[in-house]
């Protein structure tokens, strides 16, 4: 009972009140900075990897001796039509083209240009560092005898293409991404629904719960837990989305930056609505049981509806348009590791993502109206396991 001068805080308040204690208390926690930096860890040494496995494809240096303005164009344009980038070095004479050639300056050099004897020099064969230089002098040449001949080359046709579909290199990136952050999506929904989870059980174990109670009601104390753990995480995962980009960026890992920001941006949507799912159902299970060493057993159904969106989502990426990838982007719970997967593949339209997103909504929605009816009732139960049915009565009553 509170004294005549006491103003009781709102509703929004007392959420806002436990929020605040929720990410108090989680970010001080040893298990959430130590997570926190493994994940980071171990994107980073993703990215590592790449840089490292790509490190050999760098581009070809070739010295060009006598060059009237048009070999260093042909050679770029020649290399990018074999898969060679070509870094193209304008040298005064012969001798200095060789001397950088055995100071390994340059990987070779070409000398006479395009005149009637042209030399590649080179300390190692290379196949296709000799294609390229190959393709570009011959090309220029059977040019300058067109011309000798009185052949226009501005009238020659030149080939349109028109690429259909969205399939290529481009997709094959986004996916990449995509699954890399479906891991940290995945990781990270396990690690902050077993916060909910835990706290929920450690409350009711120490009988904080009971004096937290007698300020607010159940609902509030729910919200509070759901909203401060859910706004660590979205920091976390939009930290994490930062430093990949970043990274991703810095060592030319990606191609289309526009696009994998967005394919990121797409996975970190799906983690706020992931995480109202599997906070709710992690926070009204924990309310079943009074021990930490019970937890398992009831956590064990929405675990494993996890596990198996994680691996659906890995086949997805092989097979985005394929019937189980195609039928679980649409299944709440399983939707935000599967979608993402099926968006940057491009094989989701618009209206099947608006679909999957109101099927999570609503199935948010109600396991919010039941689970919170079921986290009411068996809050105060602390002797041994409640059942749900129980856990309803109770609310009722």
């Amino acid at each position: 009972m509170t004294s005549p001068g006491t103003r009781t805080p709102g509703s929004a308040a007392l959420v806002r009140l436990v929020a605040a204690r929720e990410v108090a208390s989680r970010i001080r926690d040893k298990n959430f900075l130590i997570s926190s930096a493994v994940i980071l860890l171990l994107l980073l040494g993703v990215m590592a990897f790449q840089v490292a496995v790509s490190g050999g494809d760098g581009a070809a240096r070739l010295a060009v001796v006598d060059d009237d303005g048009r070999l260093g164009p042909a050679l770029e344009a020649q290399g990018e039509v074999v898969g060679v980038d070509v870094e193209v070095v304008d040298l005064p004479d012969q001798a200095a083209a060789r001397d950088a050639v055995e100071a390994e300056e340059v990987d070779a050099a070409l000398v006479g240009g395009t005149g009637p004897a042209p030399e590649l020099v080179l300390v190692d064969r290379d196949p296709a560092l000799e294609a390229v230089v190959g393709g570009a002098v011959s090309g220029l040449a059977v040019s300058d005898r067109l011309l000798e001949a009185g052949v226009d080359l501005q009238t020659l046709p030149e080939v349109a293409v028109t690429p259909i579909g969205d399939q290529g290199e481009d997709d094959g990136q986004r996916v990449v991404v995509a699954v890399i952050g479906v891991v940290v999506l995945y990781s990270l929904l396990i690690l902050f629904a077993q916060f909910v989870a835990q706290g929920v059980v450690e409350e009711k174990a120490s009988r904080v719960v009971e004096l937290l109670l007698a300020t607010m009601r159940p609902w509030q104390l729910l919200a509070g837990k759901i909203l401060g753990l859910g706004l660590l995480g979205l920091g976390q995962i939009v930290v994490i989305g930062v430093v990949g980009v970043t990274g991703a960026l810095a060592f030319d890992l990606v191609d289309v930056p526009g696009q994998l920001i967005g394919t990121v941006a797409t996975v970190v949507a799906w983690f706020v609505l992931g995480y109202a799912f599997y906070a709710c159902v992690f926070a009204v299970a924990a309310s079943l049981v009074s021990r930490q060493e019970d937890l398992g057993s009831v956590l064990t159904p929405a675990s494993m509806l996890l596990v198996v969106g994680f691996f659906v989502a890995v086949q997805a990426a092989g097979d985005p348009a394929g019937t189980l990838a195609t039928v679980t982007s649409y299944v709440p719970g399983l939707s935000p590791l599967v979608m993402p997967v099926r968006q940057a593949a491009g094989e989701a339209a618009a209206w099947e993502v608006a679909l999957a997103v109101v099927l999570m909504l609503v199935t948010i929605g109600l396991a919010v109206r039941l689970g919170g009816r079921v986290y009411a009732g068996a809050l105060l139960r602390t002797s041994g396991r409640t059942r749900v049915r129980e856990a309803l009565r109770a609310e009722r009553a």
